[in-house]
């Protein structure tokens, strides 16, 4: 969040009280920080937008777990099975699930040496795009042991081809994309309100990401989501690495 903005804990639109029960909390990297949405059973609870991951759990000091739309388990060579099976299961929309480079590569900072490192590791460069979400991801792995609640990866289209049945035609940023995307949503009672605050400053694929990914969480919370492996990989931190929906 840039100077000048209001402090992120106070960006919190909350236009009904949680009254207890399972809060689940789905999380999006965008331009400003991170945008957050939180469902309960009776859906909508609230919306936030904050600089750091951290204060996405202050935000929602209620929460029971969180879903992240950022890769969590890092190899030191190779690929994740999660990346390639989940590029599987979304048919069409395989190139919006980037391939997770490995931890020394993530941890260079030059686009070029981490592409040529990448190639020894992998045996393939790494894009612009997925390398420049290395500071999210480094963000959420030194986040993860401090955090007090479970926390899942999730990949939104991965959760929106599970809520339809079937991939998704339309990309997320077109107008029919965004439309269908939210209609599923409301359709399974997370029902976004027009106006947002400050978190409706994030980009409207942003917010409908974060919102998939905590109907994802609140299947997760309930015992009846699935991972992509099944079971999971096993990581070389002793935490298991899949993509869940």
């Amino acid at each position: 969040m840039e100077r000048g903005d209001a402090d992120p804990l106070t960006d919190l639109a909350q236009p009904r009280m949680h009254a207890g029960g399972m809060l689940a909390v789905g999380v999006d990297g965008c331009s400003k920080g991170w945008v957050a949405v939180a469902i309960d059973e009776h859906g909508f609870v609230g919306a936030a937008l904050v600089a750091t991951i951290d204060r996405a759990e202050h935000a929602f000091p209620d929460a029971d777990g969180f879903g992240i739309d950022m890769p969590i388990g890092l190899l030191a060579e190779g690929l994740r099975a999660a990346d390639v099976e989940a590029r599987r299961h979304v048919g069409g929309r395989a190139r919006s699930v980037f391939m997770t480079p490995p931890r020394p590569v993530l941890e260079l900072a030059d686009h070029a040496q981490a592409t040529a490192l990448a190639v020894q590791l992998t045996g393939a460069g790494v894009s612009r795009q997925a390398h420049g979400l290395r500071r999210k991801i480094l963000e959420v792995d030194q986040w993860l042991p401090t955090a007090g609640r479970p926390v899942w990866e999730v990949h939104p289209e991965l959760s929106f081809r599970t809520l339809a049945g079937q991939p998704l035609a339309a990309p997320k940023d077109s107008w029919n994309g965004a439309i269908r995307r939210r209609t599923l949503l409301a359709e399974a009672g997370v029902l976004l309100p027009d106006h947002l605050d400050q978190a409706g400053q994030a980009q409207v694929d942003d917010v409908l990401d974060a919102a998939v990914v905590a109907w994802s969480c609140r299947r997760l919370l309930r015992g009846q989501g699935q991972s992509w492996p099944d079971p999971p990989q096993p990581g070389p931190d002793g935490r298991p690495i899949a993509i869940w929906a």
